[in-house]
This record gives C-alpha cells, sequence and structure tokens, in this order.
C-alpha cells in the first residue's frame, strides 16, 4: 500500500484500541447497556435522514444490528463494567476470528486452510490460559460474556460476507439505528427505570466518551477501513486489524494505568501468534520458500 493509505490504516488501528479504554472511562458513570444504547443513537440521529438506505436486502441490517450492535456490543460492556479491564477486553474479543472461521466452514462451506487451522488452535491454547485460572484483569464472568460478544460478532461477520458492493458507511449509520431501541428496552428492564436522571447527571467526560465511541469509532474509522478495503486488495488490508489488541493494551497502560500479570503477557502473545499465523501464514511462509529459493539458486 501506499504511505496515504497505510497512515490511514495506522489511524484507523489506533482509533479502534484507544477505543476500549475510552469505553472504560464511559462506563465509570453509565451503567453500561444504557451507554451502549446512547453510543448508537448519537451514530444514528440525525444521519439517518441524510444517509440513504444501503443497498442490500433489510435482513441484512437487521441482523447485524442485533448480533453486532444488541449482543456483541450490549455483552462486551456488561463484562468492561466491572469484570474485564480495557486491554484484556481488546485481547480476548479476537476470539472473533477464531469462531468466524469455524462459523464460515460450517455455515458457508467455505474451506479452512492448514495455517488458519493451526494458528486458530494456537489461538485457543493462548484463550485456555485465561480460563485455566482466574486473573487480575479478569473473572470467569468476563471472559463468558466476552466469548460470547465475540461469537456474536462472528455471526454478524458471516452476514457481512453476503455484502456486494455496499457502501459501509451507509450501512452502520442504519445498523447503528436497529440497536438503540432494544438496548433501551433491556436497560429499562435490568438497570434503572429512571434512565432520564442518570443523562441529566453525566459529566463532559462521559459525553465525549460517548461521541469517541459513537461518530469517531464507528462512522470515521469504518468509512476510512471500508475506503481501504475498496482501494486495496483484503489481504493487504485486514493484517492491520492484528495490531489492535496491541494498542488496546498498550492504551490501557497509559490512559487508565492498567498493569498486566506475567501469565497474561504470555497468554496475550501465544493468542497474537495464532492470530498471525492463522491471516499470515501462508504469505509468510512463501515469503520464506521463495527468499529460500533465490539464494539456492543464487548459490
Amino acid at each position: 500500500m501506499d504511505l496515504k493509505s497505510t497512515l490511514c490504516a495506522l489511524l484507523v488501528v489506533a482509533v479502534w484500541g484507544i477505543n476500549f479504554s475510552v469505553i472504560k472511562l464511559g462506563l465509570a458513570e453509565l451503567p453500561p447497556i444504557l451507554f451502549s444504547g446512547l453510543r448508537f443513537l448519537i451514530v444514528a440521529l440525525p444521519a439517518i435522514f441524510f444517509i440513504p438506505f444501503p443497498k442490500t436486502p433489510v435482513w441484512h441490517v437487521l441482523g447485524v444490528g442485533l448480533f453486532l450492535g444488541v449482543i456483541k456490543f450490549g455483552l462486551l460492556f456488561v463484562a468492561m463494567e466491572k469484570d474485564a479491564s480495557a486491554g484484556i477486553a481488546s485481547l480476548l474479543l479476537q476470539a472473533q476470528v477464531v469462531f468466524t472461521i469455524v462459523l464460515s466452514a460450517l455455515v458457508l462451506k467455505e474451506q479452512a486452510s492448514r495455517f488458519q487451522v493451526a494458528g486458530a488452535a494456537i489461538a485457543c491454547s493462548g484463550f485456555g490460559m485465561f480460563f485455566l485460572s482466574e486473573t487480575g484483569s479478569v473473572t470467569f464472568y468476563g471472559m463468558a460474556l466476552i466469548l460470547c460478544a465475540a461469537l456474536s460478532w462472528a455471526v454478524s461477520n458471516l452476514i457481512m460476507k453476503q455484502l456486494k458492493q455496499v457502501n459501509l458507511l451507509h450501512f452502520m449509520v442504519w445498523v447503528s439505528a436497529v440497536a438503540p431501541l432494544p438496548l433501551f428496552v433491556l436497560s429499562y428492564n435490568l438497570e434503572s427505570n429512571a434512565p432520564v436522571a442518570l443523562i441529566q447527571n453525566t459529566s463532559a467526560q462521559t459525553w465525549l466518551a460517548l461521541l469517541y465511541v459513537g461518530p469517531v469509532s464507528t462512522l470515521l474509522a469504518f468509512a476510512l477501513w471500508g475506503w481501504l478495503l475498496g482501494k486495496h486488495r483484503a489481504a493487504a488490508v485486514t493484517p492491520f486489524a492484528l495490531l489492535i489488541p496491541l494498542v488496546g493494551m498498550i492504551g490501557a497502560s497509559v490512559i487508565l494505568d492498567e498493569q498486566i500479570s506475567l501469565s497474561e503477557v504470555v497468554g496475550g502473545v501465544v493468542i497474537l501468534s495464532g492470530l498471525t499465523f492463522s491471516v499470515l501464514g501462508e504469505r509468510l511462509c512463501l515469503f520464506f520458500f521463495a527468499r529460500t529459493g533465490f539464494k539456492r539458486k543464487a548459490s
């Protein structure tokens, strides 16, 4: 990719990685489901009055709105309120890569490559390290919620695989319009029956957090990501997503002063190694053999 595109990809990675720390700041004052609903409401309004409905069946928008907007973010925010640090949440959520590979094989009959299978197995061993012992950064309950959120994200990935030449910015605006009402209903019944009072007592910090996770993280970042996917091969763009949990953990350490244990570092390295091998394994092997073959011929 050219320098401009590379910088845009790194900007998206930074925005999405830091997003986890900003979410944590927002959850300090608002309950998680209400916070998630407000996030999508800010994205959807007033944009839906100016942005046309995407050129895709309605059920695509409803499906992604349910699995990505309501379930994935609802579970993630609930976990991050008390049961998972921002850095570890950014890492564990990447289980969506493994779930997407498995579901694509089961539902769409896509054949997983040996590199994807091996990488998924390595990543799963890393996730297993977090289940073997409850760490200081995440509880078992938090892990379960985040992995369920990752599974829901994977389901939405399968739906989005069906999209053909759809403007991602338009799509995300209308997806965001699906999520608020169900989230507000859930919040009213599970969190507080006085949401207006909570919102009125919200500080500027929380409103800034909402603006970040809404328009910036959702609209701006997805628009740039869609532009990159439209301009370059997916194989050149998607590997940048592997940097998101790394940025997430570094950002949480700087912004929130979060500390991670040695066992969490080891587990994180194993997970990222597996994800990297799953996404880049074939290309790395081809590059290695090409270089080796070149040297042999030269000798």
